[in-house]
């Protein structure tokens, strides 16, 4: 979730990051007295994200900074269209002009490339989802922006869920078929019972000794989408079957039409292009 604190601790960071001794130009260039009114623009179309960071740059910046008009989060708009209007002492519109565009051009970027996969699969029931390949240190941030574009959250962190992959299973011993049923019961006891445990399998042939564990859900990893389908009629909803692996725009709409509930989908966040906004001044 997009809390205050984390919200304030990457604002200031980023500034941190870009005027650590402050911003040398405005102290020198810029008299203190000087007003400036300028507006965020779309230079193509999107869905926005980022709103909040917006506004933390320009009040950790300069308190007297004005955001009005701010576009709401998930919001869809076309090129040209006004986003925000910014007006206050120059010398804090100016510092605060990259951190704050940077924010939203990013998380815009992971929106619109969400919105875009959550429509290619709108005539199935297929949930599209990102994963942990965020940026260091923004991952609450970017899970929120998928969000906007109408996506949904995969597990947080480590800390979250368990899942259970290829080389867990080797370190476990699990080499065959009653080798990996037992060692995922064993986790299901110690586990509890109110903690999800999702297994991936990258073969059809492994799926029987998975389902025969007491597990919440199955990743299908670069599954072929024959054999996509043929796990799903097999799994028959009793766990939910979350498909991923090169998943692409070209490719998505496919791989939901087997039938499965979940896409997840990495470069939502890893692949995500920054959109391209500006700063104009009135």
């Amino acid at each position: 979730m997009l809390t205050r604190p984390i919200i304030e601790r990457a604002v200031r960071t980023a500034l941190t990051e870009d005027a650590p001794w402050g911003d040398l130009t405005v102290e020198l260039a810029i008299p203190p007295e000087l007003h400036a009114s300028t507006r965020i623009v779309a230079r193509e179309a999107g869905v926005f994200s980022g709103g909040a960071l917006v506004r933390e740059t320009f009040r950790q910046v300069d308190e007297r900074v004005v955001v009005d008009d701010l576009a709401a989060d998930g919001a869809s708009f076309a090129a040209g269209e006004v986003l925000a209007r910014i007006a206050g002492p120059a010398r804090g519109v100016l510092t605060g002009e990259r951190v704050a565009l940077n924010f939203a051009q990013r998380l815009s970027g992971v929106a619109t490339l969400t919105s875009r996969f959550v429509a290619a699969v709108a005539h199935t029931s297929a949930r599209i989802a990102d994963t942990r390949k965020t940026t260091p240190g923004l991952r609450a941030l970017e899970k929120a922006a998928v969000r906007d574009g109408g996506g949904t959250n995969h597990r947080f962190g480590l800390s979250d869920a368990i899942m259970v992959k290829d080389n867990h299973l080797a370190a476990l011993g699990a080499v065959d078929a009653a080798s990996t049923t037992a060692a995922l019961r064993r986790l299901r006891e110690r586990a509890g019972h109110t903690t999800s445990i999702i297994v991936e399998i990258d073969r059809l042939d492994q799926l029987d000794a998975v389902l025969a564990a007491d597990i919440t859900g199955v990743l299908l990893d670069n599954f072929a989408l024959g054999d996509l389908a043929t796990a799903v009629r097999r799994i028959g909803g009793g766990v939910v079957a979350e498909a991923s692996g090169g998943v692409a725009l070209d490719t998505v709409a496919a791989i939901a039409e087997t039938g499965v509930d979940v896409i997840s989908v990495g470069r939502l966040t890893h692949g995500a292009r920054a959109l391209d906004l500006g700063l104009d001044a009135d």
